[in-house]
């Protein structure tokens, strides 16, 4: 397998670009999602069909333990620098871990769809088309 093989074709979005901003691996409209962090059955675009990539929820514990530590030590931070009330670390806290899980999610699981579509990998697929 060379190196080209994984390299984008012309016309289609870069791999950050398209997780970033929810792009269609194949055609680059913004088609990927069809709600905050599910994917959409196929594209409305070209008709790429999402459901014969398998991303699973695989981004979503490494994400929740990286997000979770992050907020951690930031909130400690917070803490014995400033010694704020209760109040503002779950004014601080709670939107922002938030945040940064829906946004994560989003971007994580775009990229794993993305590089399954550019390496040809597919759920259930036995053979090299």
């Amino acid at each position: 397998m060379s190196s080209e093989d994984n390299s984008k074709p012309e016309g289609q979005p870069d791999t950050a670009s398209a997780a970033l901003f929810g792009l269609c691996p194949r055609c680059g409209a913004k088609t990927l999602f069809d709600g905050i962090a599910k994917f959409a059955p196929r594209c409305r675009a070209c008709s790429l069909d999402y459901t014969q990539f398998n991303v699973g929820d695989g981004p979503a514990a490494f994400l929740t333990l990286i997000i979770g530590a992050v907020i951690a030590i930031l909130a400690i931070w917070v803490q014995l620098s400033f010694e704020p009330p209760f109040w503002v670390h779950a004014v601080l806290w709670v939107p922002l871990t938030t945040v940064m899980v829906i946004a994560g999610l989003r971007i994580a699981k775009a990229w794993l769809l993305i590089a399954e579509y550019r390496r040809r990998a597919g759920e259930g697929r036995l053979k090299d088309d």
